[in-house]
């Protein structure tokens, strides 16, 4: 669709969407793949610590080993051929270490960010539990996205949205969730 092979990179918060909203892009593609964050972290069968808002430094370098998974499968699909959507949460301050393993140098980078609200009804809708006691709050994960996330590619508001209007939306502006990499600092 797009010409070249090209990798997508959709991130936002727990239940914002990205899982959906992945892979319906993916299949918008002749030769496709839809590499998510949470099969690569469910690939730890003992030890895994999850990321908690007083995550240690162990639950980071953990993430950060998902990302290099995750990013690690789609060079794969990549040299193979095909356009490759990544998913999975990078937010905060871990995005530039995310930006240092991107395989490519230029990718689609894309953040989903409904209201608080939409967030919490898709999160009772999907029947996954990501926010509650020891965890983030849906308010908590989003005040990383929105304040201490740097703003760089697409940023979209899917609230009014279904996750085919947000594909929609996505390639319909290539220019703005395009990522050329080294960014200036």
């Amino acid at each position: 669709m797009i010409g070249a092979v090209t990798l997508f990179v959709i991130s936002g918060v727990s239940a914002a969407g990205k899982s959906t909203v992945a892979r319906l892009l993916a299949e918008r593609f002749e030769r496709g793949a839809c590499v998510p964050g949470d099969a690569i972290r469910a690939m730890i069968a003992s030890g895994r610590i999850d990321m908690r808002p007083d995550a240690g430094k162990e639950a980071l370098r953990q993430l950060t080993l998902r990302y290099a998974g995750a990013l690690s499968v789609a060079g794969v699909f990549l040299d193979g051929g095909f356009d490759v959507v990544v998913e999975d949460v990078i937010i905060g301050p871990i995005l530039q270490d995310f930006l240092t393993l991107v395989p490519v140098p230029e990718f689609h980078l894309v953040f989903l960010d409904p209201d608080a609200a939409a967030i919490k009804r898709r999160e009772l809708d999907r029947g996954r539990i990501a926010y509650g006691p020891g965890r983030w709050s849906a308010d908590g994960l989003q005040a990383v996205l929105r304040d201490e996330t740097d703003r760089i590619g697409l940023w979209l508001d899917t609230t009014g949205q279904s996750a085919a209007e947000t594909v929609e939306s996505i390639l319909a502006d290539l220019d703005a969730s395009r990522v050329r990499l080294p960014l200036p600092r």
